[in-house]
């Protein structure tokens, strides 16, 4: 089986394929200090309630953005799993770009663009709501072409209710009006409706760019909520990084 693991600056998910079949996953918080043996703990127990044995486990891929846990993580594997885990990158992927520095590109979203190219209709867009909410444009042709960074919305949350003493902190929800009748209804309606304004703008601006309609994916914890209230998303998948990672896994064994 194949152990992909995808950190993120919030979360750090773990999942196993059988042949192209996503058979588990589980999550857990992306902490920098946790070590070897705390990771083995966590998945030990997930394991067994699955009946998996470490021997289960043939390769593991790591898609990572938080390069403090890659030590801990590799130990794992080479400790519990008898295995050296393939790290993603711009290079080891081979996808073609436009950019001025390729090597910049995350980890996560170098994953993200190899599924979208492998599953996809093209241009595509990602709509990835995570810790920041990125979005990637892959041309008809599969070429990268680069990609918006914008405050995630809990971060968004969090810095408002951190530097105004007054803000309370919110459920992030969709509100039954634009038009907020207290505070709380108000930093709602922003942090809901101010993101649609986002997520629509910025599309149209990618597809004046590019000269065309694209295909919007939108993946990432919040991608359901704001789906609900935009034409702009087309389809939402919540696996798409770690489909990426399979793919750049089969590539990696087709050409060793």
């Amino acid at each position: 089986m194949l152990l992909a693991i995808d950190v993120g600056n919030t979360n750090t998910v773990f999942a196993l394929f059988k042949g192209d079949i996503l058979q588990h996953s589980w999550r857990c918080a992306t902490e920098a200090s946790r070590s070897v043996d705390e990771y083995a703990v966590f998945l030990k127990q997930l394991f067994d309630l699955e009946n998996i044995k470490w021997s289960d486990i043939g390769d593991v891929i790591i898609s990572s953005v938080v390069p403090d846990t890659d030590f801990h993580l590799t130990e794992l594997c080479r400790k519990s799993f008898k295995t050296e885990p393939l790290f993603v990158n711009a290079a080891l992927s081979n996808i073609k770009t436009d950019l001025e520095q390729p090597n910049e590109i995350g980890a996560d979203r170098v994953a993200s663009v190899v599924a979208v190219i492998a599953h996809y209709q093209l241009p595509a867009v990602v709509i990835d709501f995570g810790t920041a909410t990125t979005f990637d444009v892959i041309d008809d042709q599969g070429v990268y072409q680069g990609g918006i960074i914008a405050p995630g919305v809990r971060l968004s949350v969090e810095a408002l209710t951190l530097r105004a003493a007054k803000l309370p902190k919110i459920k992030i929800e969709k509100p039954d009006k634009v038009i907020g009748k207290n505070t709380l209804q108000a930093m709602q309606s922003g942090m809901y409706w101010g993101y649609i304004g986002v997520i629509d703008t910025i599309i149209e601006k990618i597809q004046s760019e590019l000269g065309s309609d694209v295909f919007v994916i939108a993946t990432g914890g919040l991608a359901p909520l704001y789906t609900q209230s935009t034409d702009n998303i087309h389809e939402v998948d919540g696996d798409l990084i770690l489909k990426g990672l399979l793919e750049i896994y089969k590539k990696e064994k087709a050409d060793a």
